[in-house]
């Protein structure tokens, strides 16, 4: 078994995490409109420099909390282990979910400051319009499917490089960009840049993506059933116990997105999923 990590341990690698992850996200955006006029191209470097930003951040801080980063991510990790006592339990959410919000608006405000931005304007940019909530439910429901199957199947192990090429992808087909997470689009409402989101427009985004994250265990339930399957999946990627009939500290290790199932004892997501990565 994996040593046990501390919620508060837990709780300030999702703030750090979801704080480095706007930092990448929001930092690139300013770095590329600055560099290029075209929109397409600073668009490119963008998507581009945030997977790989994300992925990195879930590498190294998925072992110790999962690295969420995300409430969705964090929610559906909650709901799919509820019923095998292997996943977050309430008082873990709510410290996740707050951690990731405040990270989120922290990160958001640090990269202004880095830029030599005026601190403390909100976002003028408005994103409003059905066609771009059905982008939101889009992108986070594909996030959520990616995390689950890959879970479900005994592929954990893949989840890092899995989720970052799903967002660089998503931020190109999906016609709202892919914000896909609740705390990362409340926190670019504090950048006033083109990667920004108006304060009006969250109430609309958070809805959807909520939405999103029901579709997207819907899916993998669908798909791939209530449960991992098979052999090492059933422990690694289930949670639901060790060669020694103990349960194992940890389901599903995910990010941004991401699974990463913390027992309910409070022990840390499974370590082992991420040292096939990189």
């Amino acid at each position: 078994m994996t040593p046990q990590t501390s919620l508060p341990r837990r709780a300030a690698a999702e703030l750090i995490g979801t704080a480095g992850l706007l930092m990448v996200v929001i930092g690139s955006g300013l770095k590329a409109a600055e560099l290029s006029p075209d929109t397409g191209v600073a668009l490119l470097a963008n998507s581009f420099v945030s997977a790989i930003g994300l992925g990195l951040i879930v590498t190294l801080l998925g072992p110790l909390s999962g690295a969420h980063l995300n409430p969705v991510v964090t929610l559906t990790s909650w709901w799919a282990g509820r019923t095998g006592g292997t996943g977050l339990g309430g008082r873990e959410v709510s410290v996740y979910v707050t951690a990731q919000t405040a990270g989120a608006i922290g990160g958001a405000v640090l990269a202004e400051a880095m830029f030599g931005r005026p601190l403390g304007s909100f976002a003028t940019q408005v994103r409003d319009g059905g066609h771009l909530l059905v982008g939101e439910v889009i992108a986070t429901a594909g996030l959520v499917l990616v995390i689950q199957g890959l879970g479900r199947i005994g592929r954990a192990g893949l989840i890092p490089a899995a989720v970052a090429a799903y967002l660089a992808a998503a931020i190109w087909f999906t016609s709202s960009g892919s914000f896909a997470n609740p705390a990362g689009t409340i926190g670019r409402s504090f950048s006033d840049s083109f990667t920004g989101i108006a304060p009006g427009s969250l109430p609309g985004f958070v809805a959807a993506q909520l939405a999103g994250g029901v579709l997207g265990l819907v899916l993998a339930a669908l798909l791939y059933g209530t449960g991992a399957r098979g052999g090492a999946s059933d422990r690694s990627a289930a949670g639901e116990g060790s060669e020694a009939g103990e349960p194992k500290p940890g389901g599903t290790a995910v990010p941004a997105a991401l699974p990463g199932v913390a027992t309910a004892a409070g022990e840390g997501p499974d370590r082992d999923a991420y040292r096939t990565v990189g």
